[in-house]
């Protein structure tokens, strides 16, 4: 069995995850990820994360797990903007960023169940985008539908078309879940991904 556990129901993070060729089992977590008041996107981004691993690490009964939890926040002009839900909101949240930059802050938690150390690791992305006419957006939401997206876009796909700039130390961080960084600390729990014995 993996000792490597996701706790998260995105998809995108899944597939993020199955580059490093790690075998890792995904546990859904019933997380409120409502914004406590007053809370930033670091903040929050980074509770949720810790909070996904926590809750996982709770209803798993055995001590050899990792678990790894996720989250990314985006924020323009300090307010927040969360997984649209829907075409209207995509779009105003858009219309919104058209000529700004939007940062956004992918918070990871690891935590190993046999010793209770914890890991968590914050990157933050700066992304500036063009002034795109409404036509265009509109376009775009039809084509992709990213309306499960920090945002609401996928920078994987079509959505790298509405950007001027992308600023980041890790490019997988905007994708949602920071392989660089990830990949170092399953280095530290024998888990890495360039180890032949493993396989």
């Amino acid at each position: 069995m993996p000792r490597l556990i996701l706790a998260s129901t995105s998809p995108h993070r899944r597939r993020l995850l199955e580059r490093l060729g790690v075998p890792f089992e995904v546990h859904l977590t019933n997380t409120d990820e409502s914004a406590l008041p007053g809370e930033d996107a670091p903040t929050l981004a980074a509770r949720l994360a810790t909070a996904k691993a926590q809750n996982v690490r709770a209803s798993n009964r055995t001590t050899d797990k990792i678990i790894l939890g996720a989250d990314q926040v985006a924020a323009l002009n300090g307010g927040l903007l969360r997984k649209p839900g829907d075409h209207r909101t995509a779009l105003r949240q858009l219309s919104a960023c058209q000529g700004e930059t939007v940062v956004f802050s992918t918070a990871t938690t690891v935590i190993d169940c046999d010793s209770g150390r914890q890991w968590c690791g914050l990157d933050t992305t700066e992304v500036e985008f063009l002034k795109l006419p409404q036509a265009h957006l509109k376009r775009y939401l039809e084509l992709e539908q990213p309306y499960d997206c920090a945002g609401g876009f996928k920078a994987e796909g079509l959505g790298i078309s509405l950007f001027r700039t992308i600023r980041s130390e890790d490019p997988t961080a905007l994708l949602g879940l920071p392989l660089i960084w990830l990949t170092q600390v399953l280095r530290d729990l024998e888990l890495d991904p360039l180890d032949s014995s493993r396989r």
